[in-house]
């Protein structure tokens, strides 16, 4: 009997962390399950945004399918999640925390739902993208972050459910378990205990990259900068969220110490596949843009350390995956039976170099005039745009997504260009995702007037 544990926090950057090489941030305990697993290096979200990233996740399928575009909770939909279907094959399901998804917790169907977390109704609503919306609490934003004594205190209390979960119901089943764990850091805004706000009080830097760069200045990115007004912050405002944010990281790896610690207390680790990541990243400011929306690396790209049964200790894996696969070991590592329309395919048959994988994502949220397919295959990232000259990266010697290929490389254009299209028209979705939010912005209007 195999079972799941899954820590996801809430917009995590894949570079801020000691395995990734991070300088400065203290993670030892996702050091420390890195040791006992596999490490993904090139691991992505379905969608840089919150409810589209979760959505993909709970239901197996990509966000132009399920077609949680954006973070407005105006339509739902009864896509069966994989806790329902899961849980209708004998796995005990168990979802503590955060939700946000494309339909409310009680119909997600799970075996037992703990702390659930729903968006409010009507959710986001500020996602018009033409003509672009423009946020006007950015300003407020830039000043989010500092010394607060109850800055976790809600995560705390979601951890504290799952470490008394461990403890006390999982040596009671018989049957496999999964057990999901959702905290929000370090999601902003960037506050944190004073202990950890000190603890990286040297630590308030700079971005390398700025809004100069050649990235900063394509169409989408200055519009996200226009969206969130962030080319007005300052650069103690700057400094004072990356610090913060480096303590929220260091938080979420103490709560990952805590599950594997009250995992090992009750013997069940060596039966217990147990995973980290995030459901994006966050931009920190690298090309003047903040939060997520945005298809480069810093805010599409998650971490994913998995260790246990299945999983060879020590070992990292440079083939592009994608949270859709996570969602796939569970059924692996349970012994269940996935729906056969669902993406993705179990980690644990993922190479650790295959060249030919290919991973999508996609964005069609708010901040930019329209949508974008990401196709990463290999060292190579194409960033497909539905209003804007496309983008293309080689990662490998350019990882910092600082030089455009596009122009240079044909070949590789259309080899990237025929696998998007294999997997779907982008033409038709940016239409469908248009034609969306076109009725939810009518929708809004009835509710406002």
């Amino acid at each position: 009997m195999t079972n799941v544990l899954i820590l996801m926090s809430d917009e995590h950057n894949a570079r801020v962390a000691s395995v990734s090489g991070h300088p400065r941030v203290e993670t030892p305990n996702m050091a420390r399950l890195a040791r006992e697993g596999v490490v993904y290096d090139a691991a992505y979200c379905p969608s840089p945004l919150c409810a589209p990233a979760r959505s993909s996740f709970m239901s197996g399928l990509p966000v132009h399918q399920t077609q949680a575009y954006n973070n407005c909770t105006l339509v739902r939909s009864d896509f069966p999640s994989y806790g329902a279907v899961l849980k209708a094959q004998g796995v005990h399901t168990v979802h503590i925390g955060k939700t946000d998804v494309y339909a409310t917790w009680e119909r997600l169907g799970f075996a037992e739902t703990l702390l659930p977390g729903d968006r409010k109704a009507p959710g986001d609503i500020n996602f018009r993208r033409d003509p672009l919306t423009i946020r006007e609490d950015g300003p407020e934003r830039a000043n989010q972050f500092g010394p607060r004594d109850d800055a976790f205190t809600k995560d705390l209390r979601v951890v504290d459910t799952a470490v008394d979960w461990l403890t006390t119901e999982a040596p009671r089943h018989d049957a496999p378990w999964t057990l999901t764990v959702n905290i929000v850091a370090p999601h902003f805004p960037h506050y944190a205990t004073p202990d950890l706000w000190a603890k990286y009080a040297d630590a308030a830097d700079l971005p390398a990259h700025g809004a100069e760069a050649e990235s900063a200045n394509h169409p989408y990115a200055r519009d996200l900068r226009r969206h969130f007004q962030t080319d007005a912050f300052t650069e103690d405002q700057i400094r004072g969220l990356r610090q913060g944010y480096l303590a929220g990281v260091d938080f979420v790896d103490t709560q990952l110490g805590r599950l594997l610690d009250a995992l090992e207390a009750t013997g069940l680790r060596e039966d217990t596949v147990v995973a980290y990541t995030s459901d994006h990243g966050e931009m920190l400011g690298t090309f003047g843009m903040w939060w997520k929306c945005a298809m480069y690396e810093d805010a599409v790209r998650v971490p994913l350390i998995v260790a246990g049964p299945g999983f060879a200790a020590g070992q990292r894996v440079a083939t592009p995956v994608s949270l859709l696969d996570l969602q796939a070991t569970l059924f692996r590592a349970t012994g269940a039976e996935r729906p056969a329309a669902w993406w993705g395919e179990p980690l644990q048959d993922v190479a650790a170099n295959d060249a030919d994988r290919v991973v999508l994502a996609e964005y069609h949220g708010h901040g930019t005039r329209s949508g974008t397919f990401l196709v990463r295959k290999g060292a190579w990232k194409l960033l497909y745009h539905a209003a804007a000259p496309h983008q293309l990266f080689d990662l490998g010697d350019d990882p910092d997504e600082l030089v455009n290929r596009y122009d240079d490389a044909p070949e590789v254009v259309r080899d990237l260009e025929a696998e998007l299209r294999r997997l779907c028209s982008p033409e038709r979705e940016f239409a469908r995702a248009h034609a969306f939010e076109r009725d939810l912005l009518d929708r809004i209007a009835l509710i406002t007037t």
